[in-house]
């Protein structure tokens, strides 16, 4: 029994390294996200007649990488639950999960309507 204790110590530490490196993703993928976000709607704003169909796209673009962020947020805390984890430990991860898998799936709902109308209204306009 007394092997246990450190191997579950060293497991928990490297878990602990994987969520580290999965919350910088995270942030990662957010930044890049919103950068590319603002680098886009600033060259849109310099154009005089620009489409609301852009700003979408930019919208759509922006949603994916947040889509994104979230899964490796998720895979973060799914992480370090996963060893040892205590009634309350599995409580918080269960009310985390559900939120952002909530989000989740409404923003994919999301871009997924707003990708088929793009695609229909050129359709239309060919």
């Amino acid at each position: 029994m007394a092997l246990f204790l450190p191997m579950e110590a060293l497991l928990k530490h490297v878990a602990d390294i994987v969520g580290l490196f999965c919350e910088l993703a995270t942030v990662v993928v957010v930044a890049i996200g919103a950068a590319e976000a603002v680098v886009r709607l600033t060259l849109n704003a310099w154009r005089i007649n620009a489409m609301p169909a852009r700003k979408r796209e930019i919208w759509v673009r922006f949603a994916s990488w947040i889509l994104l962020s979230l899964e490796f947020a998720l895979a973060a805390d799914i992480v370090r639950t996963a060893v040892a984890p205590t009634w309350d430990d599995i409580g918080q991860l269960a009310a985390i999960a559900a939120i952002r898998t909530f989000l989740n799936y409404f923003l994919a709902k999301d871009v997924e309507t707003i990708v088929r109308e793009q695609g229909e209204t050129d359709k239309d306009r060919a």
